[in-house]
């Protein structure tokens, strides 16, 4: 069971977090991808973190579960703004990745934290990316999950994800609930999806907070953001690049690029993996963030 449960206020906005661990251990922040909750986080990859000596953080991003959203903020055509960052055309989007990088070192603010291990998965890691990139001094390691550097001709999603991706919002909760599991079916570990859990999961999500718009207003987020490459070819932060060879919603090369501008970095390519942390590859990622955070002497 979590620690904490609450509130920070940063950047104008509410974030609403957990804490696991004892806070005099190392702390570890957790960013997660586009749409999902820090409900959406598997209690088996937060236990395994505390136990391997981590304080471990999770919280909602801005426009997802319980912190603060941007209905106020509507996107008049979504689709035409998508196409158009897509293309490179400068758009008039909510926010964009860097003040969502900024939420997370906002959060270390408030909990008093000088410097990080950072992890994120998905659009989590081009978050995590973005924080190391801008904040450089606050990110002790940087493990980038499943992501990609938003270069167009990388980590692209497959025709099948990408149907899944932009479906049209369900009508009714148990629609929802069903679309959640079955996008989950269509990017997930193929070996290893376990229907009843992601149902699980997907229901306590729906009712926690279900937010599609903010879905939404996230990715246009992505697709504004445009390019880290530049900034990731200057990092110094001991960095870890973990990608599935079966994620069909952010292709390997997303990872691979990732990895071969970022100085030093790991790349790990798990074999059957897809776009999710399913607990055969528990193990290995905590063995690897582990061994990455052991190479940065205590701040």
């Amino acid at each position: 069971m979590p620690t904490d449960v609450r509130l920070a206020r940063t950047n104008d906005i509410e974030i609403c977090f957990e804490t696991h661990g004892d806070p005099s251990d190392e702390p570890l922040l957790l960013v997660m991808g586009l749409g999902s909750q820090l409900v959406h986080w598997p209690q088996v990859f937060i236990d395994a973190f505390v136990d391997r000596g981590f304080f471990v953080i999770r919280y909602d991003n801005r426009d997802t579960g319980l912190s603060t959203g941007f209905d106020d903020a509507p996107i008049e055509d979504f689709f035409a703004t998508f196409a158009a960052a897509a293309g490179g055309e400068a758009v008039d989007v909510p926010y964009r990745l860097t003040d969502m990088a900024a939420d997370g070192i906002g959060l270390l603010d408030e909990l008093g934290i000088d410097t990080a291990h950072v992890l994120g998965i998905s659009m989590g890691g081009m978050i995590a990316q973005t924080m190391a990139i801008e904040h450089p001094g606050r990110v002790r390691t940087l493990t980038s999950i499943m992501s990609t550097t938003g270069d167009p001709d990388v980590g692209q999603p497959t025709p099948e994800a990408m149907a899944a991706l932009m479906a049209p919002v369900p009508a009714t909760r148990a629609e929802a609930i069903d679309a959640s599991v079955m996008t989950r079916k269509v990017i997930g570990s193929p070996d290893h999806f376990d229907e009843p859990y992601v149902r699980e999961v997907a229901t306590l999500a729906h009712d926690r907070a279900w937010r599609p718009a903010g879905t939404a207003r996230q990715l246009l987020a992505i697709v504004a953001s445009g390019s880290r490459a530049e900034g990731l070819s200057q990092l110094d932060a001991p960095t870890l690049v973990v990608h599935g060879d079966r994620d069909p919603l952010v292709v390997p090369t997303g990872g691979e690029r990732t990895a071969a501008l970022i100085p030093g970095a790991q790349l790990m390519l798990l074999e059957g993996m897809g776009h999710d942390i399913v607990p055969a590859f528990v193990g290995p990622i905590v063995e690897a963030v582990t061994s990455l955070a052991a190479r940065v002497p205590l701040r």
